[in-house]
C-alpha cells in the first residue's frame, strides 16, 4: 500500500524495528528498491531531494511509486528530504507525496518552530506526515553543505515537540552526509537521554556512515527511520563507470543500467534485513 510516514513509523514503534528510507537519485532505482523491500517482507521510505523530485518530476515520482506499491503489495512512503522552500513543500503534497521533511534547522530556534508549524498545518490537513530537525547534521548532500554539525539540544528537542505537532524528529548525534569511506563515532549518552525523554520517532540522517553494529542499539533507543543516501550513489556510479566505460556505443543502455540497479538493490536488500533483525550477524 501507499502510506503515509506516521502510519508506517507507529508500526516500527509498536513492533520494535526501524523502517529504511533510500534516497533515489533519479527514477531508475525506484522499482529495484522497491522489489527489494518486497523480496525482505517489509515496508520502505522512497526520499528525493528537491532538486531531484524536480529533475525526475514529483508527480512521476508519485505515480511509480503508487504503481509499484499496489502491484507489489509493498508498503511504500514516497518523502521529500531535507526540503526548506515551502513552495517545493506544497508542490510535493499537492502531487501525491506522503511525507514531508522541513529542513529548518540552520535557522534561529524560534523561526524554525514557527515556519515548522506551517509545514506541518498545511501537510497535515492533506494526510501527509512531516519530520523536522533539531540540531544540524554536518557534512554534504545535493550540494547542501553543513561545515560541523551541531549536536541536539535535548530541552529544545522538547520545547520543540511541545510546540510542532511532528511526526518524525531529525536529530543531530555525530553522523555526518555524504561519510562513506570511514564510520561515525555516535554520541551514545546524548542518544540514551533523548531516548529517555522524546517519544516521537527519531530519524537517523548520514546513515551510510554509521557502523551496522550499532543499529540494533539505535533501534533500542527509539530510531524508527534510517537514512542511507550516499552509499547507494556511489554504488551505482561506481558500477555506472565499470559499464559505460568498456560499452560499445550502440549497446542498449539497459545492458549497461541494469547491472547499476543491481547494485541498489543489494544494498537495499541488506539493509533492510539489519533493520528488521539488527541483531542479525552482519554480512
Amino acid at each position: 500500500m501507499y502510506k503515509d510516514l506516521k502510519t508506517m513509523l507507529g508500526e516500527a514503534q509498536r513492533l520494535d524495528y526501524t523502517v529504511g528510507a533510500f534516497n533515489a537519485h533519479n527514477l531508475e532505482m525506484v522499482p529495484s528498491m522497491i522489489q527489494a523491500a518486497k523480496d525482505q517482507g517489509a515496508p520502505i521510505i522512497i526520499q528525493t531531494s528537491e532538486g531531484t523530485a524536480k529533475y525526475v518530476g514529483m508527480k512521476n515520482f508519485v505515480a511509480v511509486c503508487k504503481s509499484l506499491a499496489d502491484d507489489l503489495l509493498v508498503d511504500v512512503d514516497l518523502h521529500l528530504d531535507h526540503a526548506k522552500s515551502f513552495d517545493n513543500i506544497k508542490e510535493a503534497i499537492d502531487a501525491g507525496y506522503t511525507s514531508v521533511m522541513f529542513d529548518g534547522s540552520a535557522l534561529p530556534f524560534r523561526e524554525n518552530m514557527e515556519k515548522s508549524l506551517r509545514v506541518t498545518d498545511y501537510a497535515h490537513a492533506h494526510g501527509v506526515s512531516v519530520e523536522c530537525e533539531i540540531g544540524t547534521i554536518g557534512g554534504t548532500e545535493e550540494g547542501i553543505s553543513v561545515k560541523e554539525g551541531v549536536y541536539t539540544d535535548p530541552k529544545q528537542a522538547l520545547e520543540f515537540l511541545d510546540n510542532v505537532p511532528v511526526d518524525a524528529l531529525a536529530v543531530g548525534i555525530g553522523t555526518h552526509h555524504g561519510q562513506f569511506q570511514s564510520k561515525t563515532k555516535l554520541n551514545w549518552p546524548l542518544i540514551e537521554e533523548l531516548h529517555s525523554k522524546i517519544t516521537t520517532p527519531m530519524v537517523i540522517h548520514g546513515g551510510t556512515g554509521v557502523n551496522e553494529d550499532d543499529y540494533h542499539r539505535l533501534t533500542e533507543n527509539g530510531f524508527r527511520k534510517f537514512n542511507v543516501g550516499t552509499q547507494l550513489l556511489v554504488a551505482w556510479t561506481k558500477t555506472a563507470q565499470e559499464y559505460f566505460g568498456k560499452t560499445e556505443v550502440n549497446n542498449s543502455l539497459r545492458n549497461n543500467i541494469e547491472p547499476c540497479n543491481k547494485a541498489v538493490y543489494d544494498i537495499v536488500k541488506h539493509k533492510i534485513s539489519l533493520f528488521q533483525n539488527a541483531s542479525a550477524t552482519v554480512a
